[in-house]
């Protein structure tokens, strides 16, 4: 069993090269991401981990989104990039949107004054562990995916489209779809330097 866990960690990648072919269905889809916001883990079971999933259009919507934000901001002689690396993600079938709500962080600041610096750390810790779940997950049913960071750029726009409440904080974004072309060889630095042992 724990040789599973490990490959499925193992065979998540970054995968850039998607289309919006169905690997799997879009209700699928949605309830892995539904169980991975169950069972992810949180401090003090605060569960305020957030989630809109983006399909079709709606998904197009985000991108287009995006796009324009960024024009207003990237020289215009350097856009073509940007612009192709955002056509990537909208070649997706749809993206997930990963939210922490900060009604719930404040509220065990306030409840547990001991540890109120800590809490804004360990909503982002718990996210960061929902992404890779979710992220992981898909990977093992044959969804690539990879995860972008366009906020806080986007955060107000993203707000008025989805009618998102105002204490949801917005963290990152994950286009996702059918593989068309795979990740490279990754490179790993040496584990003598980042892992140590003591008995």
């Amino acid at each position: 069993m724990m040789s599973q866990f490990l490959n499925a960690i193992k065979e998540r990648r970054s995968i850039y090269g998607i289309s919006k072919e169905s690997v799997i269905s879009d209700q699928r889809i949605e309830e892995i991401i539904g169980e991975a916001v169950l069972h992810t883990p949180s401090s003090f079971n605060s569960q305020s981990a957030r989630v809109v999933v983006l399909f079709n259009e709606q998904h197009d919507k985000l991108w287009n989104i995006t796009k324009e934000t960024l024009r207003k901001i990237v020289p215009a002689e350097n856009f073509s990039s940007t612009e192709e690396k955002l056509a990537s993600f909208q070649n997706g079938r749809g993206t997930v949107l990963f939210f922490e709500d900060q009604a719930v962080v404040e509220g065990l600041q306030e409840q547990f004054a001991l540890y109120s610096d800590n809490f804004p750390i360990w909503s982002l810790e718990s996210s960061g562990m929902l992404q890779l779940v979710v992220w992981t997950a898909l990977a093992a049913e044959g969804v690539g995916a990879s995860l972008q960071h366009y906020n806080p750029l986007i955060d107000e726009q993203v707000a008025a489209e989805w009618n998102i409440p105002s204490t949801w904080k917005l963290l990152a974004q994950m286009p996702f779809g059918k593989i068309v072309a795979g990740p490279g060889e990754k490179q790993f630095a040496p584990l003598d330097n980042r892992l140590k042992v003591f008995k």
